[in-house]
């Protein structure tokens, strides 16, 4: 292995850089507005309602020491469809909005480095009771789903994009998050990158544990062709590209 290359990219998971960068020229300390907490879509776009927070009280019902002794990645999934609701809930349990603090914040149901939240979650779904297949944005201002587009056999592309790992396939629904950087980058500059990746893993776990209160099973996936998932959801990989997935099924 190159030592030299190690250390390199071993600097990336220190703090180091924070003493290094002087945060009065940030953007936020500058006095530029911050980035929306949500991308910004089309009012004609075909949007879905979810059900809202008041609707779960018939699902989720586990203790969470049950839950996290449960916790596991599931690669094999039933054929049974999630339900409208089931998808509502985990998309509600990852980034659900609790409250909007202002314009460019909003306190949500995980954590994240300066309430930036600088992800987007993106859904390849393939078996949704009352959603065709295809691409949607979750939408957590207005905790909608919108429709991206249709995508011609859209299970093969996904599991080409994810180096031939043949579990989003069979899924009920993928789960891809982007980030677009700059929110951070606003707040962070050159310190932001490392604590996305961490922001990343909140959102995650609260997925693993989410499954698990529906009887569904869910796999991260960490490795992916970057630029062909990227082509996949029509992004252009420079201000927004994908940074994790994770395909979701009811037990086997």
């Amino acid at each position: 292995m190159d030592k030299d290359l190690l250390q390199q990219f071993r600097y990336f998971l220190k703090d180091s850089i924070r003493k290094a960068i002087d945060f009065s020229q940030t953007d936020q300390n500058k006095g530029i507005a911050p980035p929306p907490v949500e991308k910004p879509y089309s009012k004609d776009s075909k949007r879905i309602d979810l059900p809202e927070y008041e609707q779960f009280k018939s699902i989720g019902q586990i203790d969470l020491l049950a839950a996290v002794t449960n916790r596991e990645s599931h690669r094999a999934y039933s054929k049974q469809p999630l339900t409208l609701e089931e998808l509502s809930f985990l998309l509600w349990a990852t980034q659900g909005i609790k409250q909007i603090l202002d314009e460019g914040h909003a306190s949500r149901t995980v954590p994240s480095a300066g309430c930036r939240h600088a992800l987007e979650t993106y859904l390849c779904v393939l078996n949704i009771q009352g959603l065709d297949q295809g691409i949607y944005r979750y939408l957590p201002v207005e905790h909608q789903i919108l429709f991206e587009f249709a995508e011609e056999s859209l299970n093969r592309k996904i599991t080409r994009a994810v180096f031939g790992q043949s579990y989003p396939e069979a899924a009920a629904v993928t789960f891809i998050w982007t980030t677009i950087p700059y929110r951070m980058e606003w707040r962070y500059g050159l310190a932001a990158h490392k604590v996305i990746a961490i922001d990343a893993g909140h959102v995650c776990q609260n997925l693993y544990l989410a499954c698990e209160a529906i009887g569904a099973g869910t796999c991260a996936i960490a490795a992916y062709n970057q630029e062909e998932m990227d082509k996949l959801l029509r992004i252009n990989g420079e201000d927004e590209f994908t940074i994790y997935l994770a395909s979701v099924g009811k037990k086997l």
